[in-house]
């Protein structure tokens, strides 16, 4: 785990990150204790989340799809909310609607991906004093993930292909430099 905080386990068939449920389980059981279990799903039916929440520990719910909040409350589960940023969108209107969410992972828009792409957004498009509740995603590497944390100084980050040998497959070294970067980031004199 090289000290990371969650796993997160893709219930999104499309992905090339895909796991399916009895995969997620056997990852879930050599995880380290206190790691938290994220499950991502994409406007995915209630049956088949609650099938796999039923099958395998989950601790917190990613939705990245079009799910309403009624749909993300409705697992009795903490959730978090993938908002895909561009330009014009309200992202503060947009967290307001979803207030029942533990926290928002914002990503890059793409017209023909839900997440999980590779590219950066224009940080400057995140409204000020929404950091502490926000997952950063969207093009972080070890080569950009100090900038990522002195521009954005965001909660957490989520980071996939930016450590990946090819897509799909991780990277040892590559998230050993990731996890280098962000554990050696000195916040105090990295101040906004």
């Amino acid at each position: 785990m090289l000290g990371a905080d969650a796993v997160g386990l893709v219930f999104h068939e499309p992905s090339p990150r895909h796991v399916t449920p009895d995969q997620a389980r056997a990852i879930v059981e050599a995880l380290p204790p206190f790691v938290t279990v994220v499950g991502l799903f994409v406007n995915a039916e209630s049956i088949r989340v609650l099938d796999t929440i039923g099958r395998v520990r989950i601790d917190l719910l990613q939705f990245h799809g079009d799910e309403e909040p009624a749909y993300c409350e409705r697992f009795g589960k903490p959730w978090i909310k993938a908002l895909r940023v561009r330009p014009g969108l309200d992202l503060a209107s947009v967290m307001s609607n979803y207030s029942g969410a533990s926290g928002f992972l914002v990503d890059a828009w793409h017209p023909d991906a839900m997440g999980g792409t590779g590219h950066r957004f224009d940080w400057d498009l995140l409204p000020a004093g929404i950091a502490n509740r926000l997952i950063l995603a969207g093009g972080l590497a070890p080569d950009n993930v100090a900038e990522a944390l002195s521009s954005v100084r965001p909660y957490a980050l989520d980071v996939s292909s930016g450590v990946e040998a090819e897509k799909g497959i991780k990277d040892a070294a590559k998230m050993a430099a990731f996890l280098n970067e962000v554990y050696h980031f000195d916040y105090c004199s990295n101040h906004n």
